[in-house]
């Protein structure tokens, strides 16, 4: 071994010493109270659930997937074992929780640990909470001093006679350890003693100092008492379906214990099909010992997280505790009152009634599933509440999944907007059929089908119709933001659901590309290549070059689509469909005021949209835009105010802390400086604004990149418009306050890249990565 290794492993036992011990004796503290507990919910031996706690520690602990989960007799179980035991006898009990462990065994193997989180948590929550409710039932009978009926309905009917006999010690004594479970935890100085042990050790020294009749614990022998597996006799589909029943539900409550444990610690993350598989083998140890099944329990890794535990060496020592104290101190359990077990039980009963899952269940809208699953457990069975569980939440699944929404609204005279949203199959062409028959023959119509899924019957009755529509006059615009599934049954396209990409919303769409889809033009961009643009139609790019005002690019004729009135109208009416209901309440709240936190100035460039290159929404940028994104210098002549009034505005009045300049490749504006301005009298005015930008560009030596000329002067005047904001004495003033930041951008037209200035070198920004 190492010097390395020796290091580590006296960290390792140091971190045992200093956090697992001090863990493992919390939860031994609360583990011997609930197994006794637990079994004689049971109706197994007394010593069954010691020998489930022991092997729950010792194996699964050490075993297991989880670092903190602490596995040993569950109370989920005990309506199973009891009934089990009814049916077969102990011994048959034991047997059968060996080959349910076995079955585990084989599950862990096969990888198929995940599966059980599709398990509904309401019908989980509804199982504990049916099964707290029939422990909590039958217990109470035992505190009243009486005997548990055979049923939750039985135990109900009986409670009135149960109640009006007078079983005074019982009674005492249960009110006792009740009393105690409810105050011990709000008693600061006494938290470091489990309630459940404070609340057993009182009764029991109450009792036996008043002398009171009560029924004790019986644990004559210890371990030796408790006998090994006998094979059940009796139906085999019967018993098979008993080890399934075992398997299923103690693996699934130990995995969700277990994905649970993950949110308790900061250690690793559990390994569900190790843990599985751990439960299997502690569940073949456990049944041939003698003991109940074992479960990873939600209570005693709780604890054990609370209590600081940092590895498996936690719940492997809090399984030699109990064999410990059960192997030398066996005649002291002997003395707690059955009544005090019961009173526990009952409480623990209770417990299991949560009320926080309740509300969270609430949320989502599984409160069915719940009260189903609870109502079956108590008034039917566990088996059977469970299944009523596991339809209800299928068909709820199955009734969400087929959900679909048909909105039908007057958007003006003789114009209507139908809305469909969600999954269109068969199940919903009555109410699709329905709510189109509000549309008045011959009127136009906006159609928007927001779906995830159309099948065959909702296609044939919306494009039915559609058709009758058409015929009567109607004109109808259909169209299908996400995913194209009426377009695809109309051409024949075979569609899956998990392969249809969402389609983008397309307001960042130049008005030309959202319904007419045209090849990119040759000789754009790369040579020779094509981009395509989302669903809509493919890109169209002008090159690094090439300016504001049109012409031609690398002698190749820019394709100018016809743009005018229509163009923005059916703008603006897309607008005011899709965007204004989202950004409406936004707007209303910043209508009286607004509050930017950047002043952008950036170019007249019909390309470049701050929006976008910003991911920024309203409010956010104050911006200044105008040819060459040029900001004259204090007292330049020609004299101009119109962009100095800006900058005041926005420094001294909204109080902005930021000024960002942004050029962009190929601008007109620089290219008219360098190869002559055009003779237009206002604009050549304009540009005598950009020549310090090519007096610094004409002194300056080219990078060492490969733009040309133009790009290079385009990136120069960035650095030069933010000298130029300093010229201004207010803005100077606050920069050297350190109450003002100037930055510079550069956008790359071509490669749709942004670039940021850093020590007057531009670097791109880079992408956030993701997964």
């Amino acid at each position: 071994m190492t010097i390395r290794d020796g290091a580590t492993s006296l960290r390792n036992l140091k971190s045992v010493l200093q956090h697992d011990v001090p863990a493992s004796l919390v939860v031994f503290l609360v583990a011997v109270p609930l197994s006794l507990g637990i079994a004689v919910a049971s109706g197994a031996p007394v010593a069954a659930g010691l020998v489930a706690a022991v092997v729950g520690g010792v194996v699964a602990g050490a075993l297991g997937g989880s670092v903190v989960q602490v596995s040993g007799p569950a109370a989920g179980l005990s309506l199973v074992v009891a009934e089990l035991v009814h049916v077969y006898g102990w011994r048959a009990t034991c047997a059968i929780t060996v080959m349910a462990g076995l079955l585990q065994l084989v599950l862990g193997g096969l990888k198929v640990a995940r599966a059980a989180l599709g398990v509904s948590p309401a019908v989980v929550h509804g199982m504990l909470a049916g099964v707290g409710v029939v422990i909590a039932l039958s217990q109470l009978h035992i505190v009243l001093g009486g005997s548990p009926q055979r049923s939750a309905l039985e135990n109900v009917l009986q409670l009135p006679a149960q109640i009006l006999d007078n079983h005074t010690h019982a009674v005492m004594i249960g009110v006792l350890t009740i009393g105690v479970l409810l105050v011990w935890g709000r008693l600061p100085r006494l938290r470091a003693v489990p309630a459940p042990l404070a609340a057993l050790m009182i009764a029991t020294l109450t009792a036996a100092v008043a002398g009171w009749d009560l029924t004790r614990v019986d644990l004559k022998g210890g371990f030796s008492s408790v006998e090994g597996p006998l094979m059940p006799r009796g139906d085999w589909h019967a018993i098979a379906g008993a080890v399934l029943l075992v398997a299923l539900l103690a693996g699934v409550e130990s995995l969700l214990t277990c994905v649970a444990s993950n949110r308790l610690h900061d250690g690793p993350r559990a390994d569900l099909d190790r843990e599985l598989t751990a439960q299997g083998v502690a569940n073949v140890v456990s049944g041939a010992l003698g003991g109940l099944p074992v479960a990873g329990v939600v209570v005693r890794t709780t604890t054990n997280a609370r209590a600081g535990a940092r590895s498996r060496w936690s719940a492997v020592l809090h399984g030699v505790w109990v064999l410990l104290f059960t192997a030398a101190f066996a005649w002291m359990i002997a003395l707690i009152p059955l009544e005090a077990l019961a009173a526990l039980l009952l409480f623990i009963g209770v417990q299991m009634v949560n009320l926080g899952h309740v509300r969270n269940l609430r949320n989502h809208r599984e409160m069915p599933v719940y009260f189903v699953t609870m109502g079956g457990v108590v008034f039917i069975g566990l088996a059977e509440g469970v299944a009523l569980g596991l339809a209800l939440a299928a068909l709820l699944a199955l009734r969400r999944l087929a959900w679909v929404s048909v909105d039908v609204r007057q958007a003006g005279e003789r114009r209507w907007r139908v809305v469909v949203t969600g999954s269109l199959t068969f199940l919903g062409v009555p109410r699709l059929t329905e709510a189109l028959r509000a549309v008045p023959a011959g009127s136009a119509v906006e159609l928007d089908l927001h779906l995830d899924f159309m099948d065959n019957a909702a296609f044939e009755a919306l494009h039915a119709w559609r058709l009758e529509h058409e015929r009567t006059g109607g004109v109808i615009d259909v169209d299908e933001p996400h995913g194209e599934w009426y377009s695809a049954a109309i051409s024949g396209a075979r569609l899956f659901p998990a392969r249809i990409p969402p389609r983008h919303d397309r307001w960042w769409l130049p008005w030309a590309y959202r319904r007419h889809p045209r090849p990119m033009d040759a000789g754009a961009g790369d040579a020779g290549s094509q981009v395509a643009i989302g669903a809509a139609g493919d890109g169209d790019h002008d090159g690094e070059h090439g300016g504001e005002h049109g012409g031609e690019h690398g002698g190749v004729p820019v394709v100018r689509e016809p743009q005018g009135v229509p163009d923005l109208l059916e703008g603006m009416r897309e607008f005011q469909r899709r965007t204004a209901p989202m950004v409406r309440p936004l707007l209303h709240r910043m209508a009286r005021k607004q509050s930017p936190s950047h002043l952008f100035i950036t170019c007249a460039d019909s390309r470049i949209v701050p929006n976008i290159i910003t991911a920024s929404g309203p409010g956010d940028l104050f911006t200044l835009r105008n040819i060459g994104n040029l900001v004259p210098r204090a007292g330049a002549v020609p004299m101009d105010d119109s962009v100095a009034a800006t900058i005041e505005y926005a420094v001294q009045v909204l109080d902005v802390r930021t000024i960002t300049v942004c050029g962009h490749s190929g601008c007109g504006a620089m290219a008219a400086l360098l190869g002559g301005v055009p003779d237009l009298p206002a604009l050549r005015d304009w540009l005598r604004h950009g020549r310090q930008s090519l007096a610094r560009f004409v002194a300056a030596e080219p990078g060492d990149d490969d733009a040309g000329p133009l790009d290079r002067l385009c990136r120069v005047n960035v650095i030069q418009q933010l000298d130029n904001l300093r010229s201004h004495v207010f803005v100077d003033s606050l920069v050297r306050a350190g109450k003002l930041e100037l930055t510079g951008l550069y956008f790359d037209i071509g490669a749709a890249r942004v670039h940021v200035l850093e020590q007057e070198r531009f670097t791109p920004v880079p992408e956030l990565r993701t997964g």
